[in-house]
């Protein structure tokens, strides 16, 4: 009996969690973990948890931003094909993945306990699922105190931007969120993606109303954007070398009417596939851009 009533602490101590692949069970916080998608690497900064490893490193840098990512970070490999021997060699006592990553499962829960989420799925809605990620997470690494906070400080930073663009009386007009691709086609952002969060908190109408793919996204020729006259057009960096004297001279840019009307704006790159900062970040940069004016091209 006495050896049964020492055991009792240690198997109390140990906490599961349900997730896409199974369930996860820890007898403690985590310290080392690796992230193999940019929404988990993005939790798990905004957590105050820097991780060992993360996938795609330099691209993070590149098209992410904020959070910003600490100096000293091992790259493991890209996200859609990570190196296990990288994986195994930094030790990690938690492996953060999604769905994507079924084929290697397994393999990944060989080398450590694996928690599978994926915010970008068929029939989920990215913010509400990104949020439940970032709580989990916080639970899991006994933080959810900083969860808790992010969160917070998420919706305070919408409430905030949509007063801003209220008083400034610019609620009025919907707007298309783009990426270009070329000088023809662009990716435009539609109502089941994580953006419709920030158009919604800040009282503005999404310009294109059709469903895109779970990405949340469509691609469309820039003639799609016409019948959509009361528009404005919101791109997103990067852009192409070039673009604005390119566009300058196309007849499916210069005939659009928000062209026309000088109600084109440009803002810094936003991740559109991460978890809840994201919709913090581009509420503050949209109504930023949208206060200090457009014009006729992507200046």
């Amino acid at each position: 009996m006495s050896v049964l009533l020492g055991l009792a602490p240690a198997l109390s101590a140990a906490d599961t969690w349900q997730h896409e692949n199974g369930t996860l069970t820890l007898d403690k916080p985590p310290e080392r973990v690796i992230a193999l998608n940019w929404a988990a690497t993005e939790a798990l900064l905004l957590l105050g948890v820097t991780p060992v490893g993360v996938a795609d490193r330099d691209g993070y840098e590149t098209w992410v931003d904020e959070p910003e990512l600490p100096d000293g970070i091992a790259n493991v490999g890209t996200r859609v094909a990570p190196s296990l021997e990288a994986i195994a060699e930094l030790k990690p006592d938690l492996i953060v993945t999604s769905s994507e990553m079924a084929p290697a499962a397994k393999l990944l829960e060989r080398i450590a306990p694996t928690y599978v989420v994926s915010v970008y799925k068929e029939g989920t809605r990215p913010f509400e699922k990104a949020r439940e990620m970032l709580v989990t997470l916080g639970d899991i690494l006994d933080r959810e105190a900083q969860a808790q906070a992010v969160i917070e400080g998420v919706e305070q930073t919408l409430d905030e931007q949509k007063q801003r663009l209220t008083d400034a009386g610019l609620a009025d007009r919907p707007v298309a969120l783009v990426n270009f691709l070329d000088d023809r086609h662009v990716r435009i952002y539609a109502p089941n993606g994580l953006y419709q969060r920030a158009l919604e908190a800040l009282g503005l109408e999404n310009a294109w109303p059709h469903q895109g793919n779970y990405w949340g996204f469509s691609v469309v020729g820039l003639e799609a954007i016409a019948p959509y006259p009361d528009s404005r057009i919101v791109v997103i960096e990067p852009t192409l070398p070039g673009l604005a004297d390119t566009l300058a001279t196309s007849p499916f840019w210069t005939y659009l009417p928000p062209v026309k009307r000088e109600q084109v704006y440009r803002i810094e790159s936003v991740w559109p596939f991460g978890g809840v900062y994201p919709v913090k970040r581009l509420a503050t940069l949209l109504v930023d851009s949208l206060i200090d004016g457009g014009s006729d091209n992507v200046r």
